[in-house]
């Protein structure tokens, strides 16, 4: 893989992970759609790395104040607003961890096709669309209940199928639960730290124990993690700003868009 290469991915992914359009399905297309060499596991551990940064450092503020008030909450506080949001975080990872562990194989082997990336794209974004346009917008994030976000969590774990979108999946089913579009972004935001760690320490464990062989070229695992961070940094900040006025329209006819492109190009 060349080094340009390289930054292509890396924005794809830093723009892909955060927006729902779905990150896999992108990394699955773009190599196939241009011929390139498939970038390998390190490459994809390195960009993981990388907006899993961007995450962190844009809610920075955000992250004391949760493990404080999950301190509190394992205490018997339950009126502290960001100790329920850490606890339910935590529930809501537990679905992807679940399927990651015991289906992630079968995912690899069976669902990284053109075919499966273009009908969850479309699928799932006419889904984002109706949760949009009939959810009560009325909700906070700190304000979901644990059923709701073990639902929620429930939906990330059917993102690991490529073309579904974790981030859009997860803000579907939260709008559906009440939340506004700014809340329900910001805990799909939130739930991906321990989402994509989960996702690249898996992937970690396997290069690192032989089980995926994938040759390590530190100038393109550096400009991958530093391309995918920049970009996914700014991706979260535009997308927070403008989500409440311009909607997740866009993003179906997106999805819709790029579905059929794909069923023209592959199939």
């Amino acid at each position: 893989m060349e080094w340009w290469q390289a930054v292509v991915l890396a924005i794809v992914q830093g723009l892909t992970e955060f927006l729902p359009v779905s990150s896999s399905g992108h990394l699955v297309l773009v190599p196939r759609l241009f011929g390139w060499p498939d970038q390998g596991l390190a490459f994809d551990v390195a960009v993981h790395v990388g907006t899993l940064l961007a995450v962190l450092w844009y809610f920075r503020r955000d992250l004391l104040p949760l493990l404080l008030g999950l301190a509190r909450f394992a205490r018997g506080d339950r009126t502290d607003p960001y100790g329920r949001l850490a606890f339910n975080l935590g529930v809501a990872t537990l679905p992807v961890g679940f399927v990651g562990l015991f289906f992630s194989d079968f995912i690899e082997a069976s669902l990284r096709s053109p075919f499966v990336v273009a009908f969850q794209l479309a699928v799932f974004g006419v889904v984002l669309y109706l949760a949009d346009r009939f959810g009560a917008h009325k909700r906070a994030e700190t304000e979901l209940s644990v059923t709701q976000a073990l639902l929620i969590g429930c939906g990330q774990a059917l993102a690991l199928i490529p073309g579904t979108s974790r981030s859009g999946i997860t803000m579907t089913v939260g709008l559906l639960a009440g939340l506004t579009r700014e809340a329900a972004a910001r805990f799909a935001f939130l739930l991906s730290v321990p989402g994509i760690a989960l996702a690249g320490g898996y992937e970690g464990f396997k290069l690192a124990t032989g089980a995926v062989a994938s040759p390590v070229q530190l100038t393109e695992i550096l400009i991958g993690m530093g391309v995918s961070a920049l970009v996914g940094y700014a991706c979260i900040h535009f997308f927070l700003r403008f989500i409440a006025r311009i909607g997740f329209l866009p993003f179906t006819i997106y999805r819709l868009l790029l579905a059929a492109f794909i069923v023209w190009v592959f199939i």
